[in-house]
């Protein structure tokens, strides 16, 4: 074992007992206690299992995981335990990363647009990788961190798109201007870097993207540089609701890569999956500290005569500038879930949600058809693990919810087993795996869904 994560930093639970499970448990705990916080349940073994199925469909591709996504100890713990890099935006997130130990050399520095500050304390800490994609950020590393390793960010559109998650990355164009320049001011450059974002659901714009990262590759190599780093971004999907699985992404990927980097060209591949890892792995809930009931939108209308319909506002005990701080970066509001299951004959109600009641612009949901709920009442909310968390929040700045984390035995026996490094070939796998039992068998556990059964915590 690394020796990043220890059973003591969760709650061991039999194989088949549910985060939903843990969560009613933790929900009854509570009672009626007045001061009723908002709290995560998340479920390390289901981050195991995306690991694994990263493993499994991107061999070649090495996970560095952006911990603006979801900076948690128990995540930072748990993937660092798997072997997995972390591409860090800021300060606080290479210190959060490395007061856990994590060495520099697992953390890429990604943002495209970094403080000179900032740039100062990851040279001062060992952080060399890092990329650019103007003159200007060049500039600034150039000064501030002479002994950098820099990617070039690319975008694989004719020009930089206006789309939130295509904002950065220089054209094709622009490379050779750009590497020259480098190569003035005496900077290395080792690679390329793009990153798709929501994109990356359309699994031919990473082999288009691919495609134009070869192209910049050579012309790095023909003004001298010693190019073998390509780093392929993020985009990928952290539920299976979406219209592509990740496994159609993986297909896609892995054939442009043996088309334009073929395995033994000496270049190494990584990826910055965020979304993929963390969102279906926590799952929230928040109570209803205040509600109000607002005029129907049409007067008259026949549901308000019969007197069947409601239009009601929730205030919960978290909003936007917390934990539904997710929805300020493209995520959807997850249908919540009640906890109190309501009688099949009461009405429902047009309902909204909003954060506490002091900020009226802490608009967290609104048009969802729900029964009458009253104050003390819980929401449940899946799929909650990306962009919750905030690395600043966890040092110092606002309050965070509190988090459980909880792991079935059969999910830590698997990290237990790899360790960071799974065999890659049958050869190593038959060398490493007992007679009766093999971390890859374990793995085949993990990605199956399971019928859940009632169990009990240990």
């Amino acid at each position: 074992m690394n020796g990043y994560l220890k059973e003591s930093n969760f709650m061991m639970v039999e194989e088949g007992f549910t985060t939903r499970d843990l969560l009613e448990n933790l929900l009854v705990e509570l009672g009626q206690v007045s001061d009723q916080q908002a709290f995560f349940v998340a479920d390390l073994g289901d981050i195991v299992k995306k690991h694994l199925r990263f493993l499994k469909a991107l061999p070649r591709v090495k996970p560095y995981f952006p911990v603006k996504c979801n900076g948690s100890e128990g995540v930072i713990r748990l993937l660092a335990e798997l072997g997995a890099g972390f591409a860090c935006t800021n300060k606080a997130e290479i210190a959060c990363v490395q007061s856990i130990g994590v060495p520099a050399d697992k953390i890429f520095y990604s943002s495209p647009c970094k403080q000179v500050a900032h740039i100062k304390y990851a040279a001062s800490h060992g952080v060399q990788l890092m990329t650019f994609d103007n003159e200007v950020e060049l500039s600034k590393v150039a000064r501030s961190h002479p002994h950098a390793r820099l990617l070039l960010g690319i975008t694989a559109d004719s020009s930089p798109s206006a789309h939130s998650s295509m904002m950065f990355g220089t054209t094709l164009k622009s490379c050779r201007h750009l590497l020259e320049t480098a190569k003035e001011k005496a900077v290395e450059v080792v690679g390329i870097s793009f990153h798709l974002g929501s994109r990356g659901l359309e699994p031919q714009t990473f082999a288009q993207s691919v495609a134009v990262a070869q192209l910049a590759f050579e012309i790095g190599t023909e003004l001298g540089y010693q190019m073998h780093l390509l780093d392929i971004g993020g985009g990928f999907p952290g539920t299976e609701d979406t219209r592509t699985r990740f496994e159609e992404i993986a297909a896609v990927i892995n054939s442009a890569l043996d088309l334009y980097f073929p395995d033994g060209c000496g270049v190494e591949i990584v990826a910055t999956p965020g979304r993929y890892y963390i969102t279906s792995a926590f799952t929230f809930a928040a109570s209803i500290t205040a509600r109000e009931e607002v005029p129907a939108e049409q007067p008259g209308s026949d549901e308000e005569e019969s007197g069947s319909k409601k239009s009601l506002v929730y205030h919960l005990s978290d909003g936007i500038y917390s934990t539904f701080s997710c929805l300020l970066f493209d995520s959807p509001c997850p249908r919540p879930q009640l906890h109190k299951r309501p009688c099949p004959d009461h009405p429902s109600h047009s309902s909204s949600l909003r954060g506490p009641p002091e900020d009226a612009e802490d608009h967290i949901a609104d048009g969802l058809e729900l029964p009458e709920l009253q104050v003390g009442d819980w929401l449940i909310f899946e799929d909650m693990g990306a962009y919750t968390i905030a690395t600043s929040s966890l040092l110092g700045g606002c309050p965070q919810p509190q988090i459980t984390y909880a792991m079935s035995r059969v999910a830590w026996k698997a990290v237990q087993f790899f360790q960071g490094k799974p065999p890659q070939t049958e050869d190593d796998r038959e060398s490493v795996c007992a007679p009766l039992s093999c971390g890859w068998e374990m793995a085949e556990t993990l990605c199956v869904t399971p019928v859940f059964t009632p169990a009990s915590i240990i």
